[in-house]
């Protein structure tokens, strides 16, 4: 593995999985209080914008920039994007595959939050939000349905007048979450097409709920992307 200072801009398991195969510097955004922290160096905070991170990659030195963020954190990779090629250094968006859908899944696909907004009033009453904390102001409009919540951290307002708030941090087990929908009387699932660990979506299957699913945002033109982190690993031998 060659000697390079590899910046990854971190937040996901797979971020955490990559810093500890390659020694990186790992860069979190600070959003929640306790997060869980990959091995290694560790930043935390963010850059100041493009001309910020631009600044960051010259004066520690950075060879090489592993976007691992979350796969709707697009404002960070744009930043990434914009923000390499004038420091001259190669990128990599490290995504994990998005969820498809499987037999007896009954699934809205929706461009935005502001979609999946519109959409849920037709499709049920009783929703179950896992599109994270920063999400929930998108439906604080819908005074006709109640909502049940999950996020690491409480939400800020505004919020749907008729809200409960679970906090916990996955993975959750199939048994779990299937009991979560039934003691909630859940009809419809919105959630967020981040791909990895799905049991939500398998228990929602098997209790024949509907799911409100948004799409990814597109990823900037013409950068290299890798699905596993094994391929990750690889790119950087690679540099060197």
């Amino acid at each position: 593995m060659p000697h390079l200072r590899v910046l990854v801009l971190g937040g996901t398991t797979e971020g955490r999985a990559l810093a500890g195969r390659v020694p990186v510097i790992s860069s979190l955004a600070g959003r929640t209080s306790a997060p869980l922290l990959p091995p290694g160096e560790v930043r935390i905070g963010g850059f100041g914008g493009v001309e910020g991170l631009v600044r960051y990659l010259r004066e520690e030195r950075i060879r090489a920039v592993v976007d691992a963020t979350h796969p709707f954190a697009a404002t960070m990779t744009g930043h990434a994007a914009l923000a390499c090629p004038v420091a001259g250094v190669p990128l990599l968006v490290l995504r994990r595959p998005g969820w498809t859908a499987q037999p007896g899944d009954v699934w809205h696909r929706v461009p935005g939050l502001a979609a999946a907004a519109d959409v849920v009033p037709g499709v049920g009453r009783r929703v179950f939000l896992t599109t994270g904390r920063q999400s929930i102001a998108a439906f604080a409009g819908l005074d006709g349905c109640w909502f049940l919540s999950r996020s690491v951290e409480p939400p800020v307002p505004p919020v749907p007048r008729q809200l409960e708030v679970v906090l916990g941090r996955g993975p959750f087990s199939l048994g779990a979450e299937r009991e979560l929908l039934l003691r909630h009387r859940i009809d419809v699932l919105v959630t967020k097409d981040s791909g990895g660990a799905a049991a939500k979506l398998d228990a929602a299957r098997a209790l024949g709920i509907p799911v409100v699913m948004v799409d990814r945002p597109p990823l900037p033109a013409g950068v290299p992307t890798a699905g596993t982190v094994d391929a990750a690993v690889e790119w950087i031998a690679q540099l060197g």
